[in-house]
């Protein structure tokens, strides 16, 4: 049997240790960022519900949000959801053809839609639209040390910049999901004239005969959780940018990632919690 150095089997085993010790090493760190990433988020959080009730609220800058937020997102919606509704019925119609049921089309599409398709899928395409925007816009104030001079000036960034984007979000993104469930309906309507022929007005009274109110109302408040999620996470990731120029970039990237997994949670959560009543 062949032996080795001692001093080598020794200088061997001292290498892999040390090796071992800096993965060890690496991801401690890594959950020790996780984790205080997540405080940080918190607390930042408590400081805007905080900065939210303690008066002298920005009423004009909250306005000018709420027409920014659903200006710019009003085209990307309608698109989105008129293909959505058009889309889902050309898919579903066949299957409901076999069974004879094709009546029950624009009832199920609607319920769908309202309950479900609607809200995460628009709640998803304003993570991309509002939450980016809000990461890159506060992550250039960051970098160009706008917040800084703002709090110089004896001006609260929180309150101006985030309260305001945050409340902005909370009460835009239920309009737009309402608005996107619409549009959806009616490209429901196109798809379903692709094949056949039905009016519109005979088309939304056997969709909304369907629907009743329990489908609105869960939808409907999940949905201000979406909208407060894109506003937090995106206000977040922008207010706490890096100094450099690419943390722009990167903040506006990982608003977009972080909301948009939190807003699948929150809809997992929002049907469990639907499921029990």
């Amino acid at each position: 049997m062949k032996r080795f150095p001692v001093h080598k089997v020794k200088g061997y085993v001292g290498e892999k240790s040390i090796k071992l010790s800096e993965r060890t090493i690496e991801k401690t760190g890594a959950v020790r960022n996780f984790f205080s990433g997540v405080a940080d988020f918190f607390l930042f959080v408590t400081r805007t519900v905080r900065e939210t009730f303690s008066g002298d609220f920005e009423f004009r800058e909250f306005i000018n949000q709420c027409f920014q937020i659903g200006n710019k997102s009003l085209a990307l919606v309608s698109v989105t959801a008129i293909i959505i509704g058009l889309v889902f019925t050309i898919q579903t119609r066949p299957t409901l053809l076999d069974f004879g049921a094709v009546s029950l089309l624009p009832g199920m599409v609607a319920v769908s839609i309202i309950r479900e398709i609607g809200p995460v899928i628009t709640a998803l395409i304003c993570a991309g639209k509002i939450g980016s925007g809000m990461g890159a816009e506060l992550g250039s104030m960051k970098v160009s040390e706008q917040i800084d001079a703002m709090e110089v000036s004896s001006v609260n960034p929180i309150k101006f910049l985030v309260v305001t984007r945050v409340l902005a979000a909370t009460f835009m993104v239920p309009l737009l999901i309402l608005y996107a469930d619409a549009i959806a309906i009616f490209g429901s309507w196109i798809g379903a004239n692709i094949k056949g022929d039905v009016s519109l007005i005979l088309f939304f009274s056997q969709a909304f005969s369907h629907v009743e109110l329990l489908d609105f109302i869960p939808a409907v408040i999940k949905s201000f959780f979406f909208g407060a999620v894109i506003g937090l996470v995106g206000c977040y990731k922008g207010y706490n940018a890096g100094r450099g120029t690419e943390s722009v970039g990167a903040a506006a990237n990982s608003a977009v990632v972080i909301s948009s997994l939190l807003i699948i949670i929150v809809d997992m959560i929002a049907v469990q919690i639907t499921d029990m009543i």
